[in-house]
């Protein structure tokens, strides 16, 4: 039986939303191994918006959902119709829209809050025990889903998110870009992606790992 995977974008762009080679390289990969994936954002203004020539403002204003829809080819539900019950796993890609959309972190480092939809969702993943797997600077978000003692990687370890995520009550592994770390007890995998990719193979490297495992995962008991 195909499995059904949960995708949670957070807007179209590495600076403002999610990281477009990230999600994409999920997607395909979902797809290779013939999964089927439904995409979920959360129905609501962005932080803000980038121009990604100059990495200035813009001033203006987009919705995250209406541009996470540019990545998922329209097809996207509103955050808050997903139902863990739904899916076998659920995987969160990268990009500062994590940081932004999805959460505060960006703003507020290790005081940050996860924004409740996200949460919420994310969380009854983790308690039917179905494996989530988070990439780049989503695993930011692991300590408030989990809870304290989770075991994740956003990279090198003397990077200001990995401090953070331990200040915040993860463990935190150094990780290559190439490889994958896992928490076994929470079915949780993270890869470093554009944390440290230099190259969009780079980034696959690391990202096919991941979806591979979370798929492998779904079948553990």
């Amino acid at each position: 039986m195909n499995k059904k995977v949960a995708v949670i974008l957070s807007g179209c762009g590495v600076y403002d939303g999610s990281e477009i080679y990230e999600s994409v390289i999920t997607l395909l990969r979902l797809d290779q191994r013939g999964a089927t994936v439904q995409c979920f954002a959360p129905d609501r203004p962005q932080l803000h918006v980038i121009d990604h020539r100059t990495g200035e403002e813009t001033g203006e204003s987009r919705n995250v959902l209406t541009e996470a829809a540019r990545l998922a080819r329209g097809q996207i539900k509103d955050l808050r119709e997903a139902d863990a019950a739904d899916f076998d796993a659920l995987i969160i890609p990268g990009g500062f829209g994590a940081a932004k959309n999805l959460s505060d972190f960006a703003s507020k480092g290790a005081a940050c809050q996860v924004q409740p939809d996200v949460l919420a969702v994310a969380q009854a993943f983790a308690r039917s025990d179905k494996p989530i797997g988070m990439m780049c600077i989503a695993p930011t978000m692991a300590a408030q889903i989990f809870g304290p003692g989770v075991l994740c990687t956003l990279g090198h370890d003397d990077d200001p998110a990995a401090v953070a995520a331990r200040e915040m009550g993860a463990v935190h592994k150094a990780c290559e870009v190439s490889e994958i770390v896992e928490d076994t007890q929470r079915k949780l995998v993270t890869t470093p992606a554009y944390m440290l990719a230099q190259s969009i193979s780079e980034a696959a490297s690391g990202i096919y790992k991941l979806v591979d495992r979370v798929l492998d995962l779904t079948h553990a008991k």
